[in-house]
């Protein structure tokens, strides 16, 4: 994996990655600003700027000018936020990349923010955020992260509210977008096959009147659990979604490649003890897995399944057998080394594309200031032993912090509670 670093005098930085064996190339263009940003009043802002960068610029004035130009080439386009990071992007054959950065870095830099199409997209956002509610096998994380980070900008949803999507106005947005949308704060990153000599040049010249400025400091999480915590969503469901997990480390704590390769062997894959336990053996969710999700200054490790209302509880008490087993007998050798080679295929295959090569690097520049190649990568989830995987384990499956969030038709909070016991 070669990759040049580009920073430019007013802070911006452009990562570039040629690759060969491919016909393609993908331009992500990232600010680091999410919803863990926005005030209560502010609240699903970020989300709603990446809509309206699709909806028209000086030189492409509407919406179907930017959709036409693109889908003009065949090309892959898209946007997404996070917590704390907005990403926009391009995928297009090599051949048209420069009608692809145009087309990225005007909506960037040029979107016009028009009322009119504001207060129409309000409509749509709306709907989405009643399609997610609809949805509880998404939105079980929000309930989950709600309650994990409660009082915190960070346990709240990224679409925000009805009532203050309703409320937003032009200035809203330009006034957020002057505060964080900062050359200092953003990175393009562009893989795949194209030009080097020539790129670099090519994004300087759009970038270099961007202006750079202060980000606001994130309003960090302060972690004081002391007992197990319950959310339970009460809905007519046709199953019942829930999660279970622990608070964990942050994104730069070394302890973080023994707690993903303790994820894979939990709840990772189709091999995976969880997955075993739960459904090949029990019948009892047709998913279950475990992740764990990592930020600036918090993470937390869960397992998340779907089941029959009446096998709640049979369920929960498997994978809390589960993580006790984890905690007090070292993986096998062989377990161990099979998650390993599983974490490098996934990621050896899926850097063989030029969209996931882009956002891998533009994920750790932002994130971090700092890439780590994959090789480098690799040697640390080597170096893991199976007395990492248990140490970590006991330090993370403790009785005190469980927390488990349920969407369904339940009421008996006090029973469920009773079995968070580790």
């Amino acid at each position: 994996m070669k990759f040049k670093k580009t920073k430019l005098k007013n802070g911006l930085r452009i990562i570039t990655a040629p690759m060969t064996g491919t016909e393609t190339a993908t331009v992500v263009v990232m600010v680091g600003v999410g919803s863990r940003y926005e005030t209560e009043k502010q609240a699903g802002l970020s989300h709603f700027i990446e809509h309206m960068m699709f909806k028209g610029t000086a030189n492409r004035p509407t919406a179907l000018s930017i959709s036409s130009e693109l889908d003009a080439i065949g090309g892959e386009f898209n946007a997404f936020t996070s917590k704390d990071a907005t990403g926009y992007y391009a995928k297009a054959d090599a051949r048209h990349m420069d009608i692809a950065l145009d087309v990225i870095f005007d909506m960037f830099l040029n979107s016009k923010l028009d009322q009119e199409e504001i207060d129409r997209e309000k409509g749509t956002i709306i709907q989405e955020l009643n399609m997610y509610e609809d949805n509880p096998m998404r939105s079980i994380g929000d309930v989950f992260e709600g309650m994990l980070y409660a009082g915190n900008n960070l346990g709240r949803d990224i679409g925000g509210y009805k009532e203050t999507v309703k409320s937003f106005k032009r200035r809203d947005f330009v006034s957020y977008m002057k505060r964080f949308y900062v050359a200092n704060d953003t990175v393009v990153s562009v893989a795949g096959k194209f030009n080097e000599k020539k790129i670099i040049p090519q994004i300087k010249k759009y970038f270099e009147s961007f202006s750079s400025g202060n980000k606001a400091a994130i309003s960090r999480v302060k972690e004081n659990q002391k007992k197990p915590e319950i959310k339970v969503k009460f809905k007519k469901t046709d199953q019942t979604h829930f999660i279970v997990g622990t608070r964990a480390f942050d994104r730069d704590d070394d302890r973080r490649y023994a707690l993903s390769l303790l994820s894979i062997i939990l709840g990772g894959n189709m091999s995976s003890r969880l997955f075993i336990e739960v459904r090949e053996r029990r019948g009892l969710a047709y998913y279950v897995r475990t992740t764990t999700d990592l930020f600036e200054d918090c993470g937390y490790i869960a397992t998340q399944a779907g089941v029959e209302h009446e096998n709640l509880e049979k369920a929960l008490k498997v994978i809390l057998e589960e993580y006790r087993k984890i905690s007090e007998m070292r993986v096998s050798d062989e377990e161990l080394k099979r998650a390993k080679e599983y974490v490098k295929g996934k990621s050896v295959m899926g850097l063989e594309a030029s969209d996931e090569m882009a956002l891998f690097l533009v994920n750790q520049e932002i994130e971090k200031g700092n890439i780590l190649e994959q090789e480098e990568i690799f040697k640390r989830i080597d170096k893991v032993t199976a007395d990492d995987i248990m140490k970590v384990a006991k330090e993370v499956f403790r009785t005190e912090i469980l927390n488990l969030a349920v969407i369904g038709p339940h009421k008996n909070e006090d029973k469920l509670r009773n079995l968070l016991k580790l």
